[in-house]
This record gives C-alpha cells, structure tokens and sequence, in this order.
C-alpha cells in the first residue's frame, strides 16, 4: 500500500476488541514513518500485536500545544504521521482537533481511515430513531449540566453521551429529570468479554448500587 507523503492519517483503531482494526489501517500504520499516540503505553499494546514497530510520539490534551511545530515540521518534512487515540477515533472527543486545524492552515494532506466507533455501534443496537445528535462528554458541574440538559430536552432527536462510569448515577438523576417519558441505552464495554447493554425507561432505572467500571455511552431515545 503506498501512502500519499506530507499527510497526516486519521486512524481509527478497536474500541475493546483488538480483531476490529481494518486491514487498512494495518497498512497505514505498518507504513507510516511516525505514530501519534494518546498514551504510548496503551497503544503499544495494540502495535505488539499488530507486529508494528515504529517511531512513537505521545500526542494528548496535555502537550497538543506543545508538540505542534514539531509534529508540523515532520509533515512538511515530507514524512508520512498517523494520528491514533487509546480507542475510536481521534479528535472524537479526543485530542486532535488543533493539529487538525493547523494542518488545513498548512494545506496539508488529512485523510481519515475510519474504523469501529462506540457512537455507531451503540446506536445500532438501541432501536431507537436513527436521526440523532452525538454530544460526547457532559458538563461536570451541576449548573452547567442542567443548563445543557434542559437545551437538548427539547431536541426530537436520539442522542448520544459519552459518561464516566464512577458518575454515572448523577447523571442518571439528571437524566429521569429532564428526559422524562424516554427510553435508554446504556452500553458497557463494548466489543469486550463483559459487553453488557443495560435497556429501560428511564422513569423505571434504578442507580447502580455497586461501582461500574470502564467508561459508558449512554442512548437517549427520541422524543415522543
């Protein structure tokens, strides 16, 4: 597979189980002279069993300023950089978005390689109206919560959120509030061994009494 040279590689990788990388991002990522990571260490264990071995550079929200006039002088180097996440897609609720930015300042190459995705796999599965509305992660605070809460209410659309399992019982409150009436899904660990979908009005849901693991994407149904 020959790779276009000055271009940067949007490269979806597994959310959980590592069989759903695409054979082309095998190639992209076998081809590419360096690997943007979210964390080295946890993309490692991808590349090992990959059988990739390749320069590695820690790319997060933490050094994304940073790094950047490096990263952009390798591409205008003419070398070839992908872009990975620790699970999905970059710059989906993960960093990415700013080299993203600069790289169409600099007109240079941006070609996404898509793969699985924790928003399309859970919709999928919720049965509920396919038009819907992909917010990520909440406001952490109470005020700023109930003041998006109380905007996307009105929306007709589905809608998917991205929660922190060890907060997910105070947006569950949140949510028999202001979605009153609606249906929800609640995906755990996709693609893993305990892949679990928790299914119920949202009226009816009981917290969680124990402690949930892993990071959920939540699936509010239309509105009626």
């Amino acid at each position: 597979m020959e790779l276009s040279n000055k271009s940067l590689y949007i490269v979806s990788t597994p959310i959980g189980n590592l069989d759903d990388i695409t054979i082309r991002a095998i190639e992209v990522l076998k081809n590419s002279d360096i690997i943007l990571c979210e964390d080295t260490r946890h993309s490692l264990k991808l590349l090992n069993y990959l059988k990739i071995k390749k320069k590695l550079i820690p790319y997060h929200k933490f050094n994304e300023k940073k790094e950047l006039e490096k990263i952009i002088k390798y591409l205008n180097e003419g070398k070839i950089l992908s872009l990975i996440s620790d699970a999905g897609t970059p710059s989906i609720s993960d960093p990415g978005r700013l080299l993203i930015q600069t790289c169409v300042k600099e007109n240079i190459n941006i070609i996404p390689i898509p793969g699985v995705s924790s928003v399309t796999s859970s919709m999928s599965v919720s049965g509920f109206k396919d038009q819907f509305l992909f917010y990520g992660f909440l406001p952490k605070t109470e005020k700023e919560l109930e003041k998006i809460l109380s905007s996307l209410c009105q929306l007709s659309f589905s809608l998917v959120f991205f929660i922190p399992s060890i907060k997910i019982n105070f947006y569950l409150t949140k949510f028999k509030k202001f979605f009153s009436g609606r249906k929800l899904l609640i995906a755990k660990e996709l693609t893993k061994i305990h892949e679990t979908f928790y299914r119920e009005d949202i009226d009816k849901i009981n917290m969680f009494k124990t402690p949930v693991k892993g990071e959920l994407t939540v699936v509010i149904s239309e509105k009626n």
